[in-house]
């Protein structure tokens, strides 16, 4: 299985490491896009810019998420062709990883969903 939903995603936070693929400032909301109506990221999101990660070994990557392969992660990014790209890497590194594909578009659309 490699989407994850918004609903299931918004139930999980806490249980999954959520990994955010854009720019820090995409993730810190300074450098958003015009066309989310919020700007931010997931609460308890981490940030790794996929043009990073792309980069990285598979050591590099497990000492940057401090996880052990296997470990369940949900990647996104503004419109889930980034996170796309992540998910195939962290799979290719062991990782039992998900794509939210609505990512930050999608969420930011939905006021009643908390945002950091």
């Amino acid at each position: 299985m490699t989407d994850i939903e918004l609903d299931e995603l918004a139930k999980r936070l806490g249980e999954v490491t959520v990994l955010d693929v854009r720019t820090p400032a995409e993730y810190d909301g300074s450098g958003g896009h015009e066309c989310d109506p919020r700007q931010g990221h997931v609460p308890g999101a981490r940030n790794l810019d996929v043009y990073r990660l792309v980069e990285m070994t598979e050591a590099e990557i497990g000492a940057e998420l401090g996880l052990e392969p296997g470990a369940e992660v949900v990647a996104y990014c503004h419109s889930g062709s980034r996170s796309k790209m992540a998910v195939q890497i962290l799979r290719a590194a062991g990782y039992d990883a998900r794509n939210f594909a609505g990512s930050w578009h999608e969420w930011s659309r939905h006021d009643e969903l908390p945002l950091e």
